[in-house]
């Protein structure tokens, strides 16, 4: 079951029979927050390991926002103290077959993949733990703030595996190839403060603080042009995978779908009359 709350007009969708346990709840925020939609893992019990029904829930909540244009900025982060998300099931996954774990870890690898193509920007506000799937689903956001209790690694290689839903390919493209071997091959946590050292995280928080943190970053956000951050954000995210030329060549394709656009004129308009300008996302 997916609950979707609005202060404006509460809403709630179902999928999932009511008597399942809501572990990954939506609610869109009002007021001077409007436009920020917030994700929240809650699976105390288990210290939001990712289970068939988180996951489910999951890809229910990336499906609620992917076309709400009034969705500006997603905010990810966890109601379970001291953990954000401690990755894999392990008790979980101690049932599954062999071919179950392959299909398991694919779908994970589709739906952190699916977060990362959202187009709108994403923040995860890290409190507590972020290990192995934990960590890979904060790499599949924009933006990642750290508190300062967080704890952050990629422990697969200490269970003779390795990271394999996004953390072998998204992390050396954040933080560089030697690093990422080094954090990876020795499966070390790092603080909130060595995370930032070395450019995993964007900002750290106190302990506590960090969904604030995010919340302020994303207030930043939802009043520029919702056209224009969604583009800025495709030609960022897929250009920086293209040679120079061809990156140019996209950016230019980008630029095209803002030209026709209401806000463009909104935006010219607000700066000719020295006003804030209104954006309406058209």
């Amino acid at each position: 079951m997916l609950r979707v709350v609005s202060r404006l007009r509460p809403v709630v969708r179902c999928r999932w029979s009511s008597s399942q346990p809501v572990q990954f709840a939506v609610e869109k925020l009002t007021g001077e927050n409007e436009g920020i939609t917030v994700f929240t893992m809650q699976r105390p019990e288990a210290k939001n390991a990712l289970s068939r029904l988180m996951m489910q829930q999951f890809r229910e909540a990336l499906d609620s926002v992917q076309f709400d244009s009034t969705v500006r900025v997603v905010v990810l982060r966890s109601a379970v103290e001291g953990v954000f998300c401690a990755g894999a099931d392990l008790k979980e996954r101690t049932t599954m077959a062999p071919e179950e774990v392959s299909a398991f870890v694919d779908g994970l690898r589709r739906s952190f993949a699916d977060l990362e193509n959202l187009p709108m920007p994403t923040i995860a506000a890290l409190e507590g733990s972020a290990l192995g799937g934990g960590l890979e689903l904060a790499l599949s956001c924009d933006f990642r703030i750290a508190g300062a209790n967080a704890k952050l690694g990629l422990p697969e290689t200490s269970l003779a595996i390795i990271p394999g839903a996004g953390g072998t390919q998204r992390l050396p493209r954040l933080i560089g190839v030697s690093k990422a071997k080094e954090l990876t091959f020795t499966a070390r946590r790092i603080d909130s403060v060595t995370a930032k050292s070395i450019g995993l995280v964007n900002d750290t928080a106190e302990a506590g603080k960090t969904f604030d943190k995010a919340l302020e970053l994303a207030r930043e956000i939802v009043p520029q042009g919702p056209i224009g951050v969604r583009m800025a954000k495709l030609a960022i995210h897929k250009g920086s995978q293209l040679d120079l030329a061809s990156g140019l060549a996209f950016e230019q394709a980008c630029y095209a779908q803002v030209i026709p656009t209401k806000d463009r004129e909104e935006g010219l308009r607000a700066f000719k009359e020295k006003r804030k300008p209104i954006y309406k996302g058209c």
